[in-house]
């Protein structure tokens, strides 16, 4: 462990340490990746108090110098420099870190012709509301019609609207679970449910999986071991892995779920855009899942709005915890939502989502040939392992600073899960084929040197 000179430090102590170790990633002393002590550790070595070391390590977050997540302690993340990169033109970026879908001038004009036709149409008292999550039945029926077409049969008294992912990760997770219980999950899985867990206090306990997603034996195994009670799945291409879950792994885990009296949390963003889906395991277990979508990731990003489905002995701790995370979502969003349905243009936007990450996983097909990546012609990203000598971290600052930000792995990690030193490359952030074809040529050829070949970068 890297401790600063205790000598060295001066009033105000925060300002000074958290100054002292911005000195030491500068210098690389301090690399990116590199773990800083416990803040009690640090406490003592230097004499200081644990609140003075809380106050340095929560600055230097604010910067993004330092990041850190329950379970695995605090870590150098570096900084994300914004200069004029050595093989790109002046002002090119490339953003495969943002996970959305592909989009085009066309999504704007219907956007922004509908939300015209919205507010030119809607009763202005709608737009003054503050109702309940229970009301507007006109909405869950549009809800129920759009989950039924996904193969996710549910009353519209069972449907409840959400402001989108986030909230419906936060929603379910309070619902099922009290500080200290343990939720079963993917090694690498979604980055809201690993923060979620940590927030919420709850004990996030990862399942050996294979190239068809959780292993039966380690789920019936877990069950036994831990008493856990819930269950977390993304079974259809939403994991950072994409994998498509086959009917016959799914319905061996809700074997397993029904034996145990397990609880399964489902997130099925991509159900729309991913053609060759199986059932949702909630079609398969309906009395015991939360199923949740949203038109964020399959239509356009800047549709906040999706569906969650339970059955009705869950609906009022949902209900109630939907107004703590957030409230309803917005009135123009909801109507915008339910017309799109109703009328036939989410599915629509969904099929032209399909097409185009078809294309887009055909062009990584091609730069990224003989490379271990995993990917799938309906997935929103995909995962690429790295060579060896690169870390993850250290990849995506060196890649910075050619104006490319790809997602290292940290994120997705659940607590006690090893790095695979991999990277998740978004298909949607950038949006002109021919750019992201170049983007991802450039991250291609990085790839393919050795992190001492390449000059030094002062980050």
């Amino acid at each position: 462990m890297w401790y600063p000179d205790p000598e060295a430090l001066h009033a105000p102590l925060h300002a000074s340490l958290a100054a002292a170790i911005k000195q030491a990633t500068l210098t690389e002393e301090l690399p990116a990746g590199a773990r800083l002590p416990p803040h009690r550790r640090m406490a003592n070595r230097l004499g200081l108090s644990v609140h003075t070391v809380s106050k340095a390590y929560d600055s230097l977050r604010k910067q993004n110098l330092v990041d850190g997540q329950v379970g695995r302690g605090s870590y150098v993340c570096g900084t994300v420099p914004r200069a004029v990169p050595l093989q790109t033109e002046p002002e090119e970026e490339f953003d495969f870190s943002t996970s959305r879908p592909v989009y085009s001038q066309e999504h704007n004009n219907r956007f922004q012709h509908s939300l015209q036709e919205v507010t030119a149409e809607l009763d202005s008292s709608v737009l003054q509301c503050c109702g309940s999550v229970s009301k507007g039945d006109a909405h869950r029926d549009a809800g129920a019609q759009w989950l039924a077409a996904r193969g996710f049969p549910a009353g519209p008294g069972q449907v409840l609207l959400t402001n989108g992912g986030s909230q419906g990760f936060s929603t379910a997770l309070s619902a099922l679970t009290r500080p200290g219980d343990t939720v079963l999950s993917d090694g690498i899985t979604h980055n809201l449910l690993v923060s979620g867990c940590s927030y919420l206090g709850l004990k996030q306990l990862r399942l050996k999986a294979d190239t068809q997603g959780i292993l039966p034996e380690a789920l019936a195994e877990a069950c036994l071991a831990s008493g856990a009670k819930v269950l977390c799945l993304l079974p259809s291409l939403a994991n950072p892995v994409p994998v498509m879950m086959p009917e016959g792994r799914r319905r061996e885990l809700v074997q397993i779920a029904e034996d145990h009296d397990l609880y399964v949390i489902e997130a099925d963003p991509l159900g729309p855009v991913a053609k060759d889906r199986p059932p949702p395991v909630s079609a398969l277990l309906p009395k015991r899942s939360i199923y949740m979508t949203t038109f964020s990731t399959c239509l356009m990003p800047g549709l906040h709005a999706g569906y969650m489905a339970a059955p009705s002995q869950l609906l009022p701790p949902l209900k109630g915890r939907l107004l703590s995370f957030g409230g309803t979502v917005m009135p123009l969003m909801r109507e915008l939502a339910s017309r799109w349905v109703l009328d036939g243009t989410a599915l629509e936007l969904a099929d032209w989502q399909c097409n185009a990450l078809e294309s887009r996983h055909r062009i990584a097909c091609g730069v990224l040939h003989g490379m271990p990546w995993t990917g799938h012609p309906s997935a929103l990203h995909l995962w690429l392992p790295l060579p060896e000598g690169w870390s993850s971290v250290r990849f995506s600052l060196y890649a910075s600073k050619m104006q490319i930000a790809v997602m290292p792995d940290m994120p997705f990690l659940a607590p006690g899960t090893s790095s695979p030193n991999a990277l998740r490359i978004s298909l949607g952030g950038v949006q002109e084929d021919s750019h992201f074809r170049k983007g991802l040529e450039l991250t291609a050829a990085l790839l393919k040197l050795q992190p001492h070949c390449l000059p030094h970068l002062a980050f």
